[in-house]
């Protein structure tokens, strides 16, 4: 199966908690958009999650990661 253009970006979402201050828990940029070959979006998925920063594994319910074709 022929190869296609994708691009991907992983988003962070943190919670908002009642005692923050106003503009804080701002949603984060984890991993800039990256454009990769894939040959399904079923696949882009899948590479993009192993790139999750190892820091944000904790709380992948905040975790969203946003594909597009190229």
């Amino acid at each position: 199966m022929k190869k296609r253009i994708f691009e991907y970006a992983i988003l962070f979402h943190p919670r908002r908690k009642k005692d923050e201050e106003a503009g804080s828990g701002d949603s984060i940029l984890a991993i800039d958009v990256t454009r990769i070959l894939a040959r399904d979006e079923k696949e882009v998925q899948l590479i993009a999650a192993r790139a999750i920063p190892e820091k944000y594994l904790d709380s992948l319910d905040c975790v969203e990661v946003a594909v597009r074709p190229f």
